[in-house]
């Protein structure tokens, strides 16, 4: 039985800003960009990214707002605003810390000889 991924649901929240970072955009390609880029290995449903999405605009992090597309279709899209890239800094510092940590912690490990090769 696959292990659940508890892991994206703490970096999703890095990932979708990130994505703001580079320019505004909307759900569906926010989802198909992060797929896309980590080549298969990170498939986040755009349910969760709604989910981070109104967590995010709650705490002023980011904004929204539609936009026509066609003749009668509206498209949501996702702004990151000044506190959101100042967040985004702050949890990308705290990712890099926390993957050298566990970095270094598998490399001593394995070196000892006591845990599994990862």
């Amino acid at each position: 039985m696959p292990a659940k991924n508890y892991f994206i649901t703490g970096v999703t929240e890095l990932l979708f800003l990130s994505m703001l970072n580079r320019g505004d955009s909307y759900v569906y390609d926010i989802t198909k960009t992060i797929e896309d880029y980590s080549e298969g290995q990170l498939q986040i449903s755009p349910n969760t990214i709604y989910t981070v999405a109104y967590k995010l605009e709650q705490e002023k992090y980011i904004s929204e707002y539609s936009k026509l597309v066609g003749r009668k279709r509206q498209r949501v899209y996702y702004h990151l605003e000044p506190a959101g890239r100042d967040y985004l800094a702050a949890i990308t510092r705290q990712y890099r810390q926390v993957n050298q940590g566990i970095t270094r912690f598998f490399e001593r490990l394995n070196s000892t000889g006591e845990g599994d090769s990862l």
